[in-house]
């Protein structure tokens, strides 16, 4: 796509706008003083933000927190964020006490070179999911310079992801962004082989795009989670209390014609009669008993997934191989965690996206021994089912 990156822009003496995914988990204190739980996304979003201010440039920072529906929401407020921004780069922190309107328009204009305006949660604004002109035209009003460097949110035609941008001639794409289409334009459309696709988590209807745009690149797709369950049934194969689409049976079937032997389903399970971590956990064949229910991948399969990921060139993960939050049946998910990692110490190109998937290999301990963590789940999904991304088409030109 014909955009910009952030190094192609003159940013001295320039207000500039940039779209962060600051929607950091908070806590509270015992004495009610909320704070920063874990500042992973403000860290990524730090190359840029010291790359505009180092440019004698001056950073207006935009971002939602949490869900609020457009309504103002203390629990919500951008303040915590802001002073651990501060805190964390040792500079200075304006704190807006509005997102739009003429309190927030005299600050910026009043900003210098290396100064830091945090914008309050643009989600308290109800026009900002609706892309409304009075929010794109409020926050355009604010800055001379536009830049997206939030792909989680890139797949939102929002106010701050797409109204501003087209509002605002001067605009790119942040250090993080560009990373994440980088990395993922390489995934599909020069990947190595063995290319090897890992697709899990509840539901065939939530990646029926990006399975059929996978497979015109995959050498093998692994298949986990409870969407599993649905093919086992569409092969007539006994799937007990498991969770399954019976109103996607014909899809699954006509996924596997297509996929042919490309497509990997488990092959044994661990199994329980509840959904519970102190159901008693048991190991089954490829028929999983009538009143239990599948919850992981068995050990075979785990065997048969992880040496395909050992082997492979090119490997992108998407969604657990089971509850993996229960201790009894996060085996599978953590040995595809471990594989990944070998994979990438074997010189493998490693791409985890999804927000149970990234959870996964967090708890693992192994994000940085993979090649890439996406900071987008539905971003990344729709990026790999060949999708424009409203927020990077805003980008262009």
């Amino acid at each position: 796509m014909n955009y910009k990156s952030v190094t192609d822009l003159k940013l001295a003496g320039k207000r500039v706008l940039i779209r962060v995914d600051f929607n950091v988990p908070l806590k509270t204190a015992a004495d009610g003083t909320i704070t920063v739980a874990d500042d992973t996304r403000i860290r990524a979003s730090l190359p840029t933000i010291k790359y505009v201010l180092e440019a004698g440039g001056s950073v207006i920072l935009v971002s939602h927190l949490g869900r609020p529906d457009g309504e103002v929401d203390p629990k919500y407020s951008m303040a915590p964020v802001g002073r651990h921004l501060a805190g964390i780069t040792g500079l200075p922190v304006i704190i807006s006490p509005e997102v739009i309107g003429e309190q927030v328009e005299a600050i910026s204009r009043s900003l210098g070179p290396g100064e830091i305006l945090l914008l309050e949660n643009v989600r308290f604004e109800a026009g900002e999911t609706k892309n409304s002109a009075d929010v794109s035209e409020g926050l355009a009003r604010l800055a001379d310079v536009y830049i997206n460097d939030a792909f989680g949110t890139a797949h939102r035609a929002h106010a701050s992801t797409t109204g501003a941008a087209l509002l605002i001639p001067e605009k790119a794409a942040g250090f993080l962004m560009q990373k994440e289409l980088d990395t993922l334009k390489k995934v599909t459309q020069s990947p190595d082989h063995p290319f090897v696709a890992i697709v899990g988590g509840a539901k065939v209807s939530d990646k029926i795009g990006m399975i059929e745009s996978l497979l015109g690149h995959v050498d093998e797709l692994l298949i986990g989670g409870a969407m599993a369950y649905t093919f086992l049934k569409a092969k007539g194969i006994e799937t007990g209390n498991s969770l399954t689409e019976d109103d996607k049976l014909d899809l699954a079937r006509d996924l596997m014609a297509r996929g042919g032997s490309r497509i990997k389903l488990p092959v044994d399970h661990i199994c329980a009669d509840a959904f519970s971590e102190t159901a008693t956990a048991h190991n089954s064949s490829i028929e999983i008993p009538k009143g239990m229910m599948g919850l992981d991948i068995g050990p075979k399969t785990i065997l048969a997934y992880t040496a395909s990921i050992r082997k492979a060139k090119t490997v992108i993960w998407n969604g657990p191989m089971g509850v993996f939050e229960m201790k009894p049946f996060s085996k599978g998910t953590f040995a595809v965690a471990e594989a990944l990692a070998e994979a990438t110490v074997e010189g493998a190109f490693t791409v985890v996206g999804g927000g149970d998937s990234v959870a996964a290999i967090v708890s693992a301990g192994l994000s940085d021994k993979v090649s890439h963590v996406s900071t987008g789940g539905g971003a990344m999904l729709e990026l790999l089912e060949g999708k424009v991304l409203p927020g990077v088409k805003a980008l262009e030109s």
